[in-house]
């Protein structure tokens, strides 16, 4: 039987397996923030963009932010609506639309929430993305079938805390998978 209303990845991380070679999720580290039967969505949470901060956000919404957020980083949460904007946050958990993935963790793109976080009252732990992942009916499940990703439950302190550039590897290690025992190609016996 299919997931029918299965959530099966919800609350996990994916991590690319070094033969997964599309560019958008090469060495990435994806966030699964919902799964069904009709599919799943998720935000890549390693991939820092280079060309825009949280400044030019709040900028682009007229919102004067505090010091402290203007060099929050933005991270290519995916290639699916890449100019829309999603964050994913911990507590509080009182936006509108707001969809959680785990107790601890929620995900919201309305203006309520990026409001807050430009004047500094908004969650504490929180990432601002642009864009999404996304995967049609039964394409993660063949993606994870044809050893494109490994999965494991979702790890608030890497997500929040590790480095865009070390969480990758942090995400192997808390399988307790040497990384460089991972190869480029995969085998089946």
């Amino acid at each position: 039987m299919e997931f029918s209303g299965n959530s099966r990845f919800k609350g996990q991380f994916l991590i690319a397996m070094p033969g997964l070679s599309d560019p958008n999720f090469y060495r990435s580290v994806t966030c699964v923030c919902e799964h069904t039967s009709e599919g799943a969505l998720g935000i890549v949470v390693n991939r820092i963009a280079s060309r825009i901060s949280a400044k030019d956000i709040f900028a682009e919404l007229n919102l004067e932010p505090v010091a402290q957020m203007i060099s929050s980083p933005v991270y290519l949460g995916g290639p699916v609506h890449a100019h829309e904007i999603f964050i994913l946050h911990g507590p509080p958990f009182q936006w509108r639309g707001m969809l959680m993935i785990t107790p601890t963790l929620a995900l919201s793109n309305t203006r309520d929430i990026i409001e807050s976080l430009a004047l500094g009252i908004g969650p504490k732990a929180f990432m601002i993305a642009l864009g999404c992942a996304g995967w049609g009916a039964g394409q993660l499940e063949e993606e994870i079938r044809s050893n494109s990703w490994l999965t494991c439950p979702m790890d608030e302190d890497i997500l929040f805390h590790a480095k865009a550039d070390r969480k990758w590897e942090a995400a192997v290690k808390k399988m307790g998978i040497d990384p460089v025992l991972l190869s480029d190609t995969a085998g089946h016996a």
